[in-house]
């Protein structure tokens, strides 16, 4: 399988402090990876760096076999989208959301804002919704149907379902995990439910303390960690932050 992503020896400095050091993983093309590890770990910086949010203080990020400094940063954001975990909607209507990236371009969304809706299983009197009066649940929804309109080869996806309640955030996580199958997006998804990464993800990086300690097949990765540090996680006695075991 073709890979999409490839991170080599990725490192991200702040103000002297190393928050990522020496990444180096690869996405296969059309497969969701799940990015876990305590609170603290870099998880969330690590995503950022994936369509220049920010940019790495050292190694190199590969689409494609390009370079990610080489493309454009409107065109890489087109490519790489991202949903967070509080969606921030524009003021004014959902359709006008959902077409914001397309319209900025002064191009035509591949579908009418309804269509998206339907895809996130949203009715199509949505469009005309104020975005400022939505659920949480329905935030997300239409922060993906705006990612979508994009035309993403590439999800980033940071935590999507942490801020909503127990029976939004298992029908986004399944909404999320069928689009993903269904487009063939490639897909990294940030999150610190442990069931949720077995739930939707072909493997898994586990992020401790700015490194990389472990990456492997989901299965194989639940089944049998390969490292005292991944086996204290999943244990429950990996500490937040320091990522001492305990």
């Amino acid at each position: 399988m073709t890979d999409k992503l490839v991170l080599e020896q990725v490192s991200k400095e702040v103000g002297g402090q190393a928050l990522l050091e020496n990444i180096s993983f690869a996405v296969p093309a059309g497969s969701i990876l799940a990015l876990i590890g305590p609170s603290g770990a870099g998880k969330s910086t690590l995503l950022s760096l994936l369509n220049r949010l920010e940019d790495p203080t050292g190694g190199s990020i590969r689409l494609d076999g390009v370079d990610i400094r080489a493309l454009d940063v409107l065109v890489l954001r087109r490519r790489v989208g991202m949903v967070f975990q509080r969606p921030s909607l524009f003021p004014g209507t959902v359709a006008a959301n959902i077409t914001y990236g397309p319209a900025l371009r002064g191009e035509k969304p591949a579908q009418a804002a309804e269509e998206y809706l339907k895809e996130v299983g949203l009715p199509p009197e949505f469009a005309a919704r104020d975005a400022q009066n939505l659920s949480g649940g329905e935030e997300q929804r239409v922060a993906l149907a705006r990612a979508l309109a994009n035309g993403p080869e590439v999800l980033l996806l940071d935590e999507p379902t942490a801020a909503l309640d127990k029976t939004a955030a298992h029908q986004v996580e399944e909404l999320i995990a069928r689009i993903c199958r269904q487009r063939g997006l490639t897909a990294l998804w940030v999150t610190h439910d442990l069931e949720q990464a077995r739930r939707v993800s072909d493997r898994v990086v586990l992020i401790v303390g700015g490194c990389k300690v472990e990456e492997g097949a989901t299965a194989d990765f639940f089944l049998s960690p390969q490292t005292e540090t991944g086996r204290a996680f999943l244990a429950g006695r990996l500490a937040e932050n320091s990522g001492e075991v305990h």
